[in-house]
């Protein structure tokens, strides 16, 4: 799943591509899509766009005079920029291919999904919190105001363990699965440990963690284009997706706890005195 360094970097991708160029078509292939029907998706051909924002992990297109086109990449979404789009309509099948934006120029760019779960969401809205997953977003971890404070003050009454917080988009936007688990080796924290259990200074270690490592993701992705971000994003995690793998840290294998739609990794000798996490369900440490 794109996360925000990932959708960050397509801001600034598009930014440079998009910005100051007309829509001149928006063809829809996979209807499931389209989140939204008033204004319709049709309202942005002929306006161009003005800027694009990144609110967690949405991309926000907005248009001159016009209605904001939102989309949210989900697990298996992706934007494939292209120089030059085929010529014709896309044909529906079974493809990966959802949506098509042409420019005037030619150019423009395709989103797809992989796989049978379609979450892949486009919204046409006038204003972008209409967007009920952009209304509930937490604060941005790197928006200037955000301090150790602010996290300290987010964590001080949640019961949940340090990996689920993260990860909750309502509290901090924009972290998912892989980037929970790098801030977590990063400050050699148990991703099963009790958010509200922290010490301020363990608060202000994690904070340093968030931020660092967010900070060196965004500047990693930063210039590469769309298409070589997904390489970019894995070549730079330590512990995420690294099962069996040594730990870059101490050299002791990277271990994995399954979910039933989802994995996290972690190093035993870095993260939890040595000890081997049990499965979720059981949320405690072997003996």
């Amino acid at each position: 799943m794109p996360e925000l360094p990932e959708v960050e970097a397509l801001k600034d991708f598009l930014t440079e591509n998009l910005v100051g160029h007309e829509i001149v078509r928006v063809l829809p292939v996979a209807i499931s899509v389209l989140k939204t029907y008033d204004p319709p998706l049709t309202t942005v051909e002929g306006r161009e766009v003005v800027a694009v924002h990144r609110h967690g992990k949405f991309l926000d297109l907005e248009t001159d005079g016009g209605p904001h086109f939102v989309t949210h990449l989900a697990r298996a979404g992706w934007l494939h920029w292209k120089d030059r789009l085929p010529d014709g309509p896309p044909r529906p099948g079974k493809g990966p291919l959802a949506l098509r934006v042409a420019l005037e120029t030619g150019a423009g760019f395709d989103l797809t999904e992989a796989g049978t779960q379609k979450r892949l969401a486009v919204y046409v809205v006038a204003d972008p919190h209409e967007v009920p997953g952009i209304a509930r977003l937490g604060p941005d971890p790197l928006a200037e105001g955000f301090d150790g404070a602010s996290l300290a003050a987010l964590l001080k009454d949640e019961r949940r363990q340090l990996k689920g917080a993260l990860r909750d988009q309502t509290l901090i936007a924009g972290v998912g699965n892989a980037y929970s688990d790098e801030i977590l080796h990063a400050a050699r924290m148990s991703p099963f440990k009790l958010a509200a259990s922290l010490t301020p200074e363990e608060t202000e270690t994690l904070y340093r963690a968030l931020r660092a490592t967010l900070t060196e993701a965004v500047e990693r992705s930063r210039g590469v284009a769309a298409g070589r971000l997904k390489s970019e994003k894995k070549s730079g995690l330590r512990v995420h997706g690294r099962t069996g793998h040594p730990c870059p840290v101490c050299g002791d294998t990277i271990r994995e706890v399954s979910f039933s739609d989802s994995s996290l990794q972690y190093c035993p000798t870095c993260q939890t005195g040595g000890k081997q996490l049990a499965d979720r369900r059981m949320s405690r440490l072997l003996k």
